[in-house]
């Protein structure tokens, strides 16, 4: 069998991910971490920026540890568990300073607050330092949306747009409830549905590598219901999604795009994106 396919740890305890259920939320603290995900630091570094503008905007300092990288979820989706525990032994350490976390990516989240907990299952100390993790990591438009509990004027011209959110974002994190909810405080935002919001767009991380033809017709999927639901644009948390959806629609040769969610957030709320 390909060593991309089985655990590298047969025989390590199976935790089952948890369903996102109520949280109990903070006060608003003073100071965050941000995890900026590796896609973002890469690709949508604007995005980054734009996370760390919100938050500050609510009056919170936003640390930025020099020392993350990965969550370590391509590894651990990949197959190899001992290499994601490298990478995750990395970022706990980084993580460790007991403020709350906040990651542009519910994705990366849920890797976190589900996932650590399976990679770490035989090691009981560091389940105790992956229980705070998990504990204090939000991802952000939960944590505006729940600890901040923003109330915001929207500045922006009034729009159309879809929302899509990743597969394990909408599992391990509800985050497309959030967004939702989210948007809905944007006066001159409409929110319209399309017919495949709750299907994979074909990214997976590695999957659109190890199976590009099945990928490239999910996306082709996604791709035109977003252009058939009467949108202006697309928005999204998830970097991985974003690169996948506007590399097909470039390929297309279509002018429609999408773009990530706390950009489009801080457009509406700052103004900047006024002619």
């Amino acid at each position: 069998m390909n060593e991309l396919f089985y655990d590298a740890a047969p025989n390590a305890t199976r935790v089952a991910p948890e369903r996102p259920g109520p949280r109990q939320y903070p006060a608003k603290p003073r100071e965050v971490i941000l995890f900026g995900t590796c896609v973002v630091d890469l690709f949508f570094p604007e995005a980054g920026l734009d996370a760390i503008r919100l938050l500050e905007r609510e009056g919170i300092r936003v640390h930025f540890p020099e020392g993350q990288s990965c969550c370590g979820q391509p590894a651990w989706t990949s197959g190899y568990a001992a290499e994601a525990r490298e990478v995750a032994r990395a970022q706990l350490a980084v993580l460790d300073a007991g403020m709350p976390v906040v990651v542009p990516s519910g994705s990366c989240a849920g890797m976190f607050r589900q996932h650590y907990r399976e990679l770490f299952a035989e090691e009981p100390d560091t389940l105790k330092r992956v229980a705070s993790l998990a504990e204090r990591t939000f991802e952000l438009t939960e944590f505006l949306l729940n600890v901040c509990q923003v109330e915001w004027k929207d500045l922006g011209e009034p729009t159309r747009i879809a929302l899509h959110t990743s597969c394990s974002a909408r599992r391990e994190m509800n985050t497309h409830l959030h967004a939702r909810e989210l948007l809905g405080k944007l006066a001159n935002v409409e929110r319209v549905d399309h017919d495949h919001e709750s299907e994979c767009c074909g990214f997976g991380g590695t999957f659109s590598v190890r199976m590009p033809e099945v990928s490239g017709a999910m996306v082709t999927d996604k791709t035109q219901s977003l252009m058939a639901s009467g949108a202006d644009e697309m928005v999204t948390a998830d970097g991985g999604c974003l690169m996948n959806i506007n590399g097909s629609l470039d390929k297309q040769q279509q002018a429609f795009r999408g773009r990530h969610l706390a950009s489009f957030l801080w457009e509406r709320v700052s103004g900047e994106g006024r002619a």
